[in-house]
């Protein structure tokens, strides 16, 4: 039978404006026993779940080695996430207001699932991975912990604990949407965006449903970053700005998906045998043609309803691009007499200028 017990530990309450955390120490191979590791991922409703990177076998191997030699330390501390089961005690009073000594006490059954773990981990999985695979009797560690209110807060605390270090961006853009809490301002301007991209690439009627490479998409193949560039610019400067309130940087999500969904389906159905190939065969849905057709949909649609945006004058104005279009083959040819082969073009600003150049101009005559 799994043992139930509650374990308790000398921690320290230290409180941060209305907010608590708890340092403490912890034998690392017990971590796992109380804590889990959330994988980010979707579940069948295309709702996210989770916030964690996956472990990097090799770096986990790398810290192993170093644990199981002699004179091995670990001095940065794990970042813990506890729910309300977890709870702290005080033991004596202190004479600094804040900080106050204690216990905290954990309750561990080891039969429950990793889903029901009284906490996750936020930072340090591979360091908490490397210890309980380690030859090592135990291995004693320096923790903080906080009791999240929900897995949003949770999102929230994983994206500030690793901002300073290479976070993979598709991992950010996967998660900001679905955060609480203050975010720093650059993360605060890509929430809407990052929503919206998330909404088309489960959207199973839309023409970028599992299209975007993402964490939980990883056979998408159009890139996330190149999508974000065109969603931030509709949004700020071009046809998405109409329902945008630029105050709080809240919109009407549902209108701009309703805009989007009308003009790429009539660019899918327009250019439908290069829109169903991989960027590396296609320029429509590389990045370069991605972000310049974006911009022809804030040339063709600013001001106009999101109810309107399926209508003939769109349609003829993309078809119209046919003659000019070289996204699997054959030349582009420029108002300057420069020519460049179908796949001559990159994601690079004056690729992408030079493009939106020549489609914005072909719409606009």
């Amino acid at each position: 039978m799994a043992d139930r017990y509650e374990l308790r530990l000398p921690a320290l309450e230290v409180r941060q404006g209305d907010k608590k955390i708890y340092c403490f120490a912890v034998d690392g191979k017990k971590i796992h026993s109380f804590a889990a590791v959330s994988r980010v991922r979707r579940d069948d409703t295309s709702s996210l779940q989770g916030y964690q990177r996956p472990e990097v076998l090799s770096h986990i191997r790398g810290i192993r080695r170093y644990l199981e030699s002699d004179g091995a330390m670990l001095p940065n501390a794990l970042v813990l996430a506890f729910d309300e089961n977890v709870r702290f005690e005080s033991t004596t009073r202190s004479n600094v207001g804040y900080s106050v000594p204690g216990e905290l006490i954990i309750p561990v059954d080891e039969s429950l699932p990793d889903t029901e773990k009284p906490a996750l981990i936020v930072d340090g999985q591979q360091r908490s991975a490397a210890i309980r695979d380690a030859d090592l009797a135990e291995f004693p560690v320096a923790a903080v912990g906080f009791i999240a209110d929900n897995q949003e807060d949770q999102r929230s605390q994983f994206i500030l604990v690793n901002s300073t270090k290479p976070l993979p961006k598709g991992l950010i853009h996967e998660l900001l949407p679905e955060t609480s809490g203050h975010l720093p301002p650059a993360y605060v301007r890509k929430r809407l965006p990052a929503q919206l991209m998330t909404r088309l690439n489960t959207d199973g009627n839309g023409p970028f449903f599992g299209r975007i490479d993402s964490p939980t998409s990883p056979d998408g193949n159009i890139k996330d970053t190149s999508i974000l560039r065109m969603l931030e610019h509709s949004l700020f400067e071009g046809a998405l700005y109409q329902y945008r309130n630029p105050e709080d940087g809240t919109g009407d999500v549902d209108r701009m998906l309703l805009h989007l969904r009308s003009f790429w389906t009539i660019v899918k159905e327009t250019y439908s045998d290069a829109w169903k190939l991989p960027p590396r065969q296609s320029r429509l849905t590389h990045g370069v043609g991605i972000q310049a057709l974006g911009f022809v949909m804030d040339t063709l649609t600013d001001d106009m309803p999101a109810e309107k945006v399926d209508c003939d004058e769109v349609r003829n104005a993309i078809l119209g691009l046919m003659p000019i279009t070289a996204w699997t083959s054959g030349m582009w040819r420029f108002a300057d007499g420069e020519q460049r082969r179908w796949n001559g073009l990159q994601n690079t600003p004056n690729d992408v200028r030079l493009l939106t150049n020549l489609l914005v101009r072909a719409v606009r005559n």
